[in-house]
């Protein structure tokens, strides 16, 4: 892939004329009330190396413009690209809530043994997630991408760019109803992450104190759960106010979260590091 030679010799993406770092390439992605083609050429001039545009016409000249098809299924495409050329374990995370505070607070356990990256601020859409995926470098261990998605079939094509080796569902709420149709909706477009999982026999952690995960689950092995009620760890809360103390196993972990909402959270974190491998203390 040509355009991936150009990649690796970069300073990487840039989807934005306003903030080019020299040498990167920009790509000029569209919306309902921007075009990026029309900011290539100034791209070009801030340091850009290349510009790839899907508009003949903003065409400047061939030797720094790259022209496709589609700038958006080229980004996708590159990012996938990107994935498999990685040995990085992916993490995919999706859910209702708690998506965005249980990566970090995994990002947070893991990378105190491993080389770990995790999407930056709300990156988790079909733009989000590749321009996550190509700034994973080769010496990236371990990656969490979280995955956001409004309607059905959005979190399939989501694993299907990243390619997830796990995956974990915080929860299935009612958020973005309008989007799903229905609350089976919402638990139907979520599990898209399972599907893909499941389909390449992937690992997936879930909470086992939710019914309805358990239940989709309940005839796939490759899973660790975790939980207050039933659990492959053993859990006890200590405590939840001012802070969240948990005891795993004897051992004692203090968080600085507070709330009984956030438990989940810090659960998901402490047993998904001690499944992967790091030392408890």
């Amino acid at each position: 892939m040509l355009l991936y030679e150009k990649f690796l010799n970069s300073t990487g993406i840039c989807t934005d004329s306003r903030k080019i770092n020299k040498n990167s390439i920009f790509f000029a992605l569209k919306g309902d009330k921007f075009n990026g083609n029309k900011f290539a050429k100034s791209a070009i001039e801030k340091g850009a190396s290349f510009a790839v545009i899907d508009e003949k016409e903003y065409l400047d000249n061939k030797e720094n413009y790259i022209l496709v098809e589609d700038t958006l299924t080229t980004l996708q495409n590159l990012a996938n690209f990107h994935r498999k050329k990685l040995k990085t374990k992916i993490i995919g995370i999706t859910g209702s809530n708690g998506k965005t505070t249980s990566k970090e607070l995994i990002s947070s356990v893991l990378k105190t043994h491993f080389k770990t990256y995790c999407t930056k601020g709300n990156l988790n859409n079909h733009i989000g997630v590749p321009l996550s995926l190509l700034e994973i470098s080769n010496k990236t261990e371990f990656a969490i991408i979280e995955m956001g998605a409004n309607h059905i079939g959005e979190i399939e094509l989501l694993s299907k760019i990243a390619e997830p080796n796990y995956g974990y569902i915080t929860n299935f709420g009612k958020a973005h109803l309008e989007g799903f149709g229905s609350e089976e909706g919402v638990i139907k477009g979520k599990t898209e992450l399972y599907d893909f999982l499941i389909e390449i026999s992937g690992f997936i952690f879930y909470n086992s104190d939710d019914e309805k995960q358990k239940n989709i689950l309940s005839n796939y092995k490759n899973k660790f759960g975790f939980g207050l009620k039933e659990s492959d760890l053993n859990y006890l809360v200590k405590a939840v106010n001012p802070n969240i103390i948990i005891e795993v196993n004897s051992n004692i972990f203090k968080s600085t979260l507070f709330g009984n909402y956030n438990i989940p959270n810090v659960i998901s974190a402490i047993s998904i590091g001690i499944f992967l491998g790091v030392p408890i203390e």
